[in-house]
């Protein structure tokens, strides 16, 4: 599994208010939501190898 890193991230309150409604929905966390998100738009893109982009977004 790759390593994790913390980063902090400005957000726009109505930015992260959706993302909360949408992770509730997914049944994610905040922050797994916003790394799925993130990760998705990189494979979709081809900027992320295909062994990356199939990593879980939190660990077991």
């Amino acid at each position: 599994m790759a390593e994790r890193k913390a980063y902090p991230l400005r957000i726009s309150a109505p930015v992260l208010d959706a993302m909360q409604r949408w992770s509730e929905d997914e049944l994610r966390s905040l922050n797994a939501q916003i790394e799925y998100v993130l990760r998705e738009a990189l494979r979709e893109r081809g900027r992320l190898r295909e062994d990356a982009a199939q990593a879980p977004a939190d660990p077991p």
